[in-house]
């Protein structure tokens, strides 16, 4: 005859080790969860720096319109804030000759959160600045790879720091 265990009537709980392996599993699925929500956070910060360059641009052009070059063109002249402060997440500055706009994201000194991976989003003019068609270029600093999709942009720090 086989024996078989039979809990005790009114006694309906977990076991713990029962309790111990679905404390495991919410952890894995938070963990992961925690992941996807900071990349969405961190994209959307991306969003609000490619809205300011955008509006860099206008104001490039119109500075290009006015004077026929933007090779004096200077960060005020553009709106860029040229450091990190704690009302922003980027520092905005100009490429040299003012060919592109750049926007790296702080890594201190910046409005909190500042993220614990620089990476600096890119648009370059692919003739005259202020003028014509360009791309957005994306590159984080401590490796050289593109970052968010974008092809391989310049990826060193603003001179203006």
């Amino acid at each position: 005859m086989k024996m078989q265990y039979r809990r005790p009537a009114g006694n309906q709980a977990f076991t713990l080790v029962e309790l111990i392996i679905v404390v495991i599993i919410v952890g894995i699925l938070a963990s992961l969860g925690l992941t996807q929500y900071s990349l969405m956070v961190e994209k959307s910060r991306l969003a609000e720096a490619k809205v300011r360059i955008g509006t860099m641009r206008q104001l490039a052009y119109a500075y290009y319109m006015e004077n026929g070059t933007t090779d004096t063109m200077t960060p005020a002249d553009v709106g860029a804030d040229t450091g990190c402060t704690s009302g922003n997440f980027y520092v905005y500055w100009l490429g040299n000759p003012s060919r592109s706009l750049y926007a790296t994201r702080c890594t201190s000194g910046g409005k909190t959160p500042n993220t614990s991976r620089q990476y600096t989003l890119q648009w370059a003019w692919t003739n005259q600045a202020g003028s014509g068609p360009g791309e957005w270029k994306c590159c984080y600093s401590d490796n050289s790879s593109a970052c968010f999709g974008y092809p391989i942009g310049y990826c060193g720090n603003p001179s203006y720091w």
